[in-house]
C-alpha cells in the first residue's frame, strides 16, 4: 500500500530513504493499471453486442457472413412498435449497409402504422360497444314500448268485440242495441230498421282485422240491406252513416257490392235536393220520396251540419261511379254559401231552402254547426289540394272563429269556443265542438305559411286540453254532454240535461289527430285514460251503455249502445295506439262518422 503518514520528531518532519524513486515507480504501475481498464472497458463495448447477435443467429440457423445490427428504440415510440425497432450498421459495406437501413426503417414505420391501425380499430371497437349498448338498451325501450302500446290496441280490440258479440246476439239485422235488457234500439233518425250498427261497425272491422266478423256483416248487407221501409229517415244520419260506410267498405277492399249498395241508397236521398235553392231538407221518406225540415227548427229552415256535410260522401262516389249529378248536387249547396253574406265572416246554423238566407243568427261549433267546418278542410285534402274555393272558405272562417268565438276562460286561462247568439257569447260549449281541436290541429297541418299552420296546431291543442279537463273534472272521468267556463265552474257541466254521456267520440277523436300530427305522448295517456272509464263506468252485460250524469258514481247507464260507438269511438281509440302507416292522415279523411274515404292521388 501507499506510504500517506507522515512522522514526526522533536516537530520536524521525518522523509523515509527512497522516497521519490519508489512514487515513480508507483505512477506507472497506476498509469499501466488504467490503460489495462480502459482498453477492458472499450472491448466490452465494442465486441459483445456483436458476439451476442451472432451466438443467437448461429442459434437461429443464420448465415454467419451476415452483417451485424445493433437494435436501438426510436425515442417517442409506442411500446408495441419495439418488436421491430429500427435497426442501426457496423458493416463495412456502407452503401449495402444504408439500404438495408432503409428497408428496415420502411418495415417499421409500417409496423408502426399498423400498431396505431390496430389502436384505433380497438378505440372504434370500444366506441361502437358503447354504442351498440346505447343502441340495445335503446330498443329495449322502444320494444317494451310497442309492447305496452300493443297490449293497449289489443284491449280497445276486446272492447270492440265485446260491443259487437252482444250486438249480433241479441240486436242483429236491428239498427242498435240496449246492451243490458239484451234487446234491440231503434232512434227515429233511421226511418226504419237497416241494420245500422252493421254498416256503421264494417271498416272498423276490417281496420282491426276481426275478418269472420266483417265477413258475416258483409253477406248480410248483400243479402238483407233494402231501402224500402217508409218513415221519415234523416238525410244527415243516412248519408254519414250509411253512404259513408258503405263506400269506406268499398274504398279499403274494392268489392263492388259495397259501392252499388251506396249508390242506390244515394239516389233514394235525391228527392231532398229538389229546393229553390239545391239546399237539401232535412228529412226524406225512402218509400214514398218525399221530404221536409224538422218541425223544431226555425221558421222550417234547414241545419248548417246537415247540408253541409254531404260533400266528401257525394264527391267520391261520383268519382267511383263515373256519374257527376251527386257530386254536382253538393257543390250547388256549397256554392250558395259561398256567396252569401255572412255575419262576421261566420255561418249561422239555420238557413231556409228556398230563399237561401239565414234564418237565425246563432253560430256555435257545436250541435248543428259542428261538421259544416270539418267537411271544408276536408274536402280541400280529399282533393289533393286542388280546391282552391274551399280552400279559401276554411281558412277565411277560421281567422272570423279565432277573432269572434275563441275565448279564455276567467281563472284558469282554459281555451275555449263559444257559442254566439245574436252576436253575443256564451261561456258554454258542447261535447261535440271538442272536435274541434282535432279540425284546427289538421288545418293547421296542412297550411301553406308554416307560422299560421303551427299556431293553429297550437290552438287545436289548447281546445282538446279544455275538453279533456272536462273528462278528468268528473267523478267516471268520463266528459259531459256540454260544459261552462264560468267563474268558478270552469270546464263542468251546470244543468242536469248536460251531465250524461252517450258515448260521444269527439275528444278522442282530437286526442286521435293531435297524436298523428304531433307525437306528443300525452295523447296516448288521455286516450288511455278515457278509455279505461269507458270501460269501468259504460260496460254492460252485453255491450257498452251511455250513463246518465258523469258526476254520479256508480254511473247510471242508460241501456243504449250507439252505432257510433264502433263506427267512431273505439275506430279513433284503436288507431291512436296503431301506427301512423295505417290509414294515414295524408292519404285518407274520415267522415263525420269516421268513415275513411281515400284523397285523390
Amino acid at each position: 500500500m501507499l506510504p500517506t503518514y507522515h512522522r514526526h520528531s522533536d516537530g520536524a518532519a521525518i522523509v523515509s530513504p527512497g522516497k521519490g524513486v519508489r512514487r515513480s515507480r508507483e505512477k506507472f504501475i497506476l498509469l499501466m493499471i488504467f490503460v489495462a481498464f480502459v482498453f477492458v472497458c472499450f472491448g466490452a463495448f465494442y465486441y459483445v453486442p456483436d458476439l451476442k447477435e451472432s451466438y443467437t443467429k448461429l442459434l437461429d440457423g443464420q448465415d454467419n457472413n451476415n452483417q451485424h445490427q445493433i437494435a436501438i428504440p426510436p425515442p417517442n415510440a409506442n411500446k408495441k412498435s419495439l418488436r421491430f425497432p429500427p435497426v442501426v450498421n457496423h458493416n463495412k459495406e456502407d452503401s449495402h449497409n444504408q439500404h438495408n437501413s432503409q428497408e428496415n426503417e420502411e418495415i417499421r414505420k409500417e409496423q408502426a402504422n399498423e400498431d396505431i391501425k390496430k389502436d384505433e380499430e380497438g378505440d372504434n371497437d370500444k366506441k361502437n360497444n358503447i354504442n351498440d349498448k346505447d343502441t340495445a338498451k335503446k330498443n329495449e325501450v322502444q320494444n317494451k314500448e310497442s309492447l305496452e302500446v300493443k297490449k293497449k290496441r289489443d284491449f280497445i280490440k276486446k272492447m270492440m268485440q265485446h260491443a259487437w258479440n252482444g250486438y249480433v246476439k241479441y240486436a242483429w239485422g236491428s239498427n242498435e242495441l240496449r246492451p243490458s235488457s239484451l234487446s234491440s234500439h231503434s232512434a227515429s233518425i233511421f226511418g226504419s230498421s237497416m241494420g245500422a250498427t252493421i254498416i256503421d261497425a264494417m271498416d272498423t272491422l276490417h281496420i282491426m282485422k276481426m275478418d269472420n266478423e266483417f265477413k258475416k256483416a258483409r253477406d248480410w248487407i248483400a243479402d238483407n240491406l233494402k231501402f224500402q221501409g217508409g218513415g221519415e229517415a234523416s238525410v244527415f244520419e243516412i248519408t254519414i252513416r250509411f253512404v259513408g260506410g258503405l263506400l269506406s267498405a268499398y274504398a279499403l277492399t274494392k268489392d263492388d257490392m259495397f259501392k252499388n249498395k251506396a249508390e242506390d241508397l244515394a239516389d233514394k236521398l235525391m228527392p231532398a235536393f229538389n229546393t229553390r235553392t239545391g239546399i237539401p231538407r232535412a228529412t226524406i221518406n225512402l218509400a214514398s220520396g218525399g221530404s221536409r225540415n224538422w218541425g223544431w227548427a226555425a221558421g222550417g229552415a234547414s241545419i248548417l251540419a246537415e247540408i253541409g256535410t254531404l260533400h266528401l260522401e257525394f264527391a267520391y262516389l261520383s268519382k267511383v261511379t263515373g256519374k257527376e249529378k251527386y257530386v254536382q248536387a253538393v257543390e250547388r249547396v256549397r256554392n250558395h254559401l259561398q256567396k252569401i253574406d255572412k255575419p262576421n265572416g261566420l255561418y249561422p246554423v239555420y238557413i231556409n231552402p228556398d230563399s237561401g238566407n239565414w234564418a237565425q243568427h246563432t253560430v256555435t261549433l257545436g250541435a248543428l254547426g259542428d261538421s259544416f267546418y270539418e267537411y271544408l278542410i276536408k274536402s280541400y285534402i280529399m282533393s289533393g289540394k286542388k280546391d282552391k274555393a274551399v280552400k279559401k272558405m276554411y281558412y277565411d272562417v277560421i281567422e272570423s272563429i279565432k277573432t269572434h268565438m275563441v275565448k279564455k276562460s276567467p281563472s284558469q286561462d282554459l281555451t275555449y269556443l263559444a257559442e254566439l247568439h245574436g252576436g253575443h257569447p256564451s261561456s258554454k260549449m258542447d261535447h261535440l265542438a271538442c272536435f274541434a281541436g282535432g279540425m284546427f290541429a289538421l288545418g293547421g297541418h296542412n297550411h301553406d305559411d308554416a307560422s299560421k299552420g303551427k299556431e293553429q296546431v297550437r290552438l287545436g291543442a289548447e281546445i282538446t286540453n279544455s275538453c279533456h279537463e272536462s273528462y278528468i273534472r268528473s267523478a267516471t272521468r268520463i266528459g259531459p254532454e256540454a260544459f261552462h267556463f264560468d267563474q268558478g265552474n270552469e270546464a263542468r257541466a251546470l244543468y242536469g240535461n248536460e251531465k250524461y254521456y252517450i258515448l260521444r267520440p269527439e275528444t278522442v277523436e282530437s286526442y286521435f289527430v293531435l297524436w298523428r300530427i304531433t307525437h306528443d305522448p300525452k295523447y296516448r295517456e288521455w286516450g288511455w285514460d278515457a278509455a279505461q272509464a269507458i270501460e269501468k263506468h259504460c260496460k254492460a252485460a252485453a255491450g257498452y251503455s251511455g250513463i246518465r250524469d258523469v258526476y254520479t258514481v256508480p254511473a247510471q247507464q242508460d241501456d243504449v249502445q250507439q252505432s257510433f260507438f264502433l263506427a267512431e269511438t273505439l275506430k279513433y281509440l284503436y288507431l291512436l295506439f296503431s301506427d301512423d302507416d295505417v290509414i294515414p292522415l295524408d292519404k285518407w279523411v274520415f267522415n263525420t262518422e269516421a268513415h275513411p274515404l281515400p284523397v285523390n292521388a
